[in-house]
């Protein structure tokens, strides 16, 4: 019986970043996948150079183009898309808008997402999340994946609408987007032999630290591996065109071109839907529903 998934994440692109292998493996087995995003990435930085005038600009025309990129990502995954308050009669497409990295002045404005009262955000995703009946939600952890403003408070919303939901409507599974130490080590060491000095990439130095959602590999319970799908990641990731540079199917680099392996594999930690404890930590499924 197909099994229905909802993935919330803060802008666009992060979605494939960081589950485009597990939506795409999902959508192949005729499964129905949906992302709901929060904001439109207005803050972010561009990529191309005949694109970078879309970048500060005060009528925020980047926030079209990237949400059109998210719709032809998903589009080429097969999943659908939801954005937080979005009214189309009303000719809104947010209603929260990227709050910047840590520090940045988009967080003091008034519709930036990092300040969006978490009961009514909170009942925006629960009104999704009773529309779409998932089977599963994931999300990120309390630290966002890599503490980004948003992404902290995606995590925090999404915990808002799980608290504001009676036993019967949680999803039965809900957990968070996680990598495995060894597998950031070992893709790290990688690079060079990807060839990503050839590309103009950089390569990270093998101390720089991981972001926090790099974690003990006990804390990975389920994980997604598809080389087939990871080819529809990489379809998707490049209609991210603003945010992600593909030079090859391995590899990947945002706007500060870093080397980033594009692995055909993705991790999970299953989550109390409640206290958002972890749950089954030592054990490996190879599939979100085993």
């Amino acid at each position: 019986m197909p099994h229905r998934l909802l993935f919330v994440h803060a802008h666009p692109d992060d979605e494939t970043l960081t589950c485009g292998v597990t939506m795409a493996h999902h959508v192949a087995m005729g499964d129905e996948v949906h992302v709901l995003t929060c904001t439109l990435g207005e803050e972010g930085e561009v990529i191309p150079a005949e694109l970078r005038h879309l970048a500060g600009r005060p009528d925020d025309a980047l926030a079209a183009v990237r949400y059109d990129e998210l719709r032809e990502a998903l589009s080429r995954i097969g999943a659908q898309l939801h954005i937080l308050g979005a009214d189309p009669g009303a000719g809104r497409l947010s209603r929260y808008r990227d709050s910047g990295m840590a520090g940045s002045a988009a967080a003091a404005r008034p519709e930036a997402f990092v300040g969006a009262d978490l009961d009514e955000a909170g009942q925006l995703v629960a009104d999704l999340v009773r529309a779409v009946r998932p089977d599963a939600v994931a999300t990120y952890d309390p630290q966002g994946g890599y503490g980004h403003p948003d992404h902290i408070q995606a995590h925090r919303v999404t915990r808002a609408a799980l608290d504001r939901l009676p036993d019967e409507d949680l999803p039965g599974r809900v957990f968070e987007i996680l990598v495995a130490r060894s597998w950031a080590l070992q893709d790290r060491a990688l690079l060079p032999e990807l060839g990503a000095a050839a590309y103009g990439l950089v390569l990270p130095r093998a101390h720089d630290p991981f972001p926090p959602s790099v974690v003990p590999d006990a804390r990975v319970t389920h994980v997604v591996e598809d080389s087939a799908a990871r080819a529809v990641k990489n379809a998707a990731l490049r209609a991210h065109r603003t945010q992600v540079t593909v030079v090859s199917e391995d590899l990947h680099a945002l706007s500060n071109n870093i080397a980033a392996r594009t692995s055909e594999r993705e991790g999970f930690g299953r989550v109390d839907p409640r206290t958002w404890a972890p749950i089954g930590v030592g054990e490996r499924h190879g599939s979100l529903f085993s």
